[in-house]
Formats: C-alpha cells, structure tokens, sequence
C-alpha cells in the first residue's frame, strides 16, 4: 500500500480554475479529444490515441491503479466547462525516501495558460502535506523546453540532463530532471 489512510490517497483537490480528481469512464471522450493530437502526445510517453477505445482502455488501467492504490493521476477538470482537459500525477512513489516523480499532460487548447502550473503547485502542496513527502522530481525531454518552464514556476530546480534517458517514438532522447525539496517548497511558501 502506498497511502496510509483513504483521505490521502488521491483526494480531490481545487484551485481556483481547477479541481483534480480520479478519473471515470464517463471522461472517455474529454480524454480521446485532447490523447489523439499528436502534438499532445510527441514529448510524452504514449502514442496518440487512434480510437475512443484506447482511451477507454486507459481509463481502465487508472481504474486499476485507484482500486490497488498504486501512483496514478488524477483528471485535470476545467471548473468552467466540466471538461477533462489533462491528467496530472505520480508517476512513482518511493515510501523508503519520501520521493517521488510527478508527470502530466495537457489538451492544446489550453496550453500557455497557467493551467499546468496551477495544477502542478497543487499537486506539490498535497505531496508535501497531505503525503509527507521529503523530494518530488519530475523530467520532460530536452525538445519540450515549455514543460521546464512550468517546472521553474513551481520553485522545482534543473539538476541535470540525462543523456539518452528515455526511447521514444522511435528514437533515444535526453530529458531534463527538475526536483523540489521538502525544505525549499517550504521556503517558498513563506515568501
């Protein structure tokens, strides 16, 4: 078990334009309209959904991950419309060192917002509140230098390029790691 009380394990959270919540098979369609734009998907991790049906079949493995209380990622609803626009979460959890890794994706529509970085502190704020946690990292590939950005915003701190970290879409790539400490999220919030 990675939570160690059901309030903690992926409870919802909101700010001002968003709330954060688990996924439902009901967000099928929000889903599939943002997952099939390549754009949406080139720096992540997954393919472009082809069909309704990979998106479903998505859902289902969050569906999974929230009934085994494994590292999931919550939906990232726009208040205003209702609507799924991106997935937010941790990618990993490592109780032993109070760490883990944060990882998200957002619909087109809505890049250059604020609306990552609007999620993304309130994932931070829940990760070293509500869960205890002592480091949260997160990495994006060195071609998205957008996802950085956002990272930086958040008070996370660049620690390196790793070289041909990852294989995707047919190629290796280097990716950037970010991470923020208990002790500065902590100084940030004071500010």
């Amino acid at each position: 078990m990675i939570y160690t009380d059901d309030y903690t394990y992926m409870s919802e959270l909101n700010t001002p334009r968003l709330t954060l919540r688990k996924l439902a098979m009901r967000d099928a369609a929000d889903i599939y309209r943002y997952s099939r734009d390549a754009e949406v998907a080139r720096h992540v991790l997954w393919d472009a959904h082809r069909s309704i049906g990979e998106s479903r079949a998505y859902l289902r493995y969050m569906l999974r991950r929230y009934r085994n209380r494994e590292p999931a990622s919550w939906g990232i609803e726009y208040r205003q419309t209702g609507e799924i626009i991106g997935t937010i979460g941790f990618m990993w959890i490592q109780r032993d060192n109070s760490a883990a890794e944060v990882g998200y994706s957002l619909s087109r529509d809505y890049w250059n917002q604020g609306i990552m970085t609007e999620a993304l502190r309130a994932v931070l704020a829940h990760g070293f509140g509500s869960m205890n946690l002592n480091r949260i990292e997160a990495q994006h590939e060195t071609g998205n230098p957008a996802s950085g950005a956002v990272m930086r915003k958040c008070g996370m701190v660049h620690e390196g390029t790793l070289r041909q970290r990852l294989y995707n879409k047919g190629k290796y790539v280097d990716v950037e790691l970010y991470a923020i400490l208990r002790r500065d999220y902590g100084d940030r919030t004071r500010i």
